[in-house]
Order: C-alpha cells, then structure tokens, then sequence
C-alpha cells in the first residue's frame, strides 16, 4: 500500500485511525484488478474494470485532493475571483481580455490537476 500523504486530511491518529480511506480504496481496487478480473468475461468483466478505473481516480482524488484544492483556490485568489462560477462571470463580462496570458496559465493549471486524478495518461506525453 502506498504512503499516506503528511498533508492528508485524516491522520492516521485521527478519530478514523487505520486504514485510511486511501489505503481502503487502495484494497479493494487492487483485489478486484489482480483476483476478479482475471476470473470473470464478458460483461462482468468490463464492469469490473470500470470498478477498478472508479476506485483508482477516487485514490488519486484522495491522494492530491487537499494539495490541488488549496493551490485551486491560491489561482482563483491571484485571478481575483472568489469561485469558478465568479471566474465565468468575469471571463464573459470581457475582465480578462487584456489578461489572457494570465488566465490561460490558470485554467491550464487547473485542468492539468483535474487530469491528473480523472486520467493521468492524457498527460504521459
């Protein structure tokens, strides 16, 4: 089982102790990969590996969730926006057109974090 992150919202002295959910989530998504899968066909185990694929971007979320929230809300903050929907709001209302280079970086930061827990292979390259 991997690390528990030291950022990690549920200490391992926390009032949940041990496991953590990400080691939880961890189980469960490495017994369905090694020991259903191979024993199941057709339908079952297409479900099972949309199961496996589930558990692993909710680890991945787990593991970087408390880390890219704070450095979301640290982007918003340098945009000068409170949330997303005041993000959008700003963007359609033309806030941003002489910041462009400065919001492009942003969102690319933001969608480069949601990519890494949603499907980091689309940034293998």
């Amino acid at each position: 089982m991997s690390d528990i992150p030291s950022d990690y919202p549920y200490p391992q002295d926390s009032l949940h102790g041990a496991p953590s959910a990400i080691e939880l989530v961890e189980s469960v998504r490495e017994w369905l990969e090694r020991d259903v899968s191979p024993q199941v066909e057709g339908r079952l185990r297409f479900h099972t590996r949309v199961a496996v694929n589930v558990l692993a971007t909710v680890q991945r979320e787990l593991e970087l969730g408390p880390e890219q929230e704070a450095d979301h809300r640290e982007r918003l903050e340098r945009l000068g926006v409170a949330s997303e929907r005041e993000l959008a709001d700003a963007v359609r209302s033309g806030a941003f057109d002489d910041r462009t280079d400065e919001l492009i970086a942003a969102l690319r930061e933001t969608v480069t974090d949601r990519l890494r827990v949603a499907n980091p292979r689309y940034l293998a390259d």
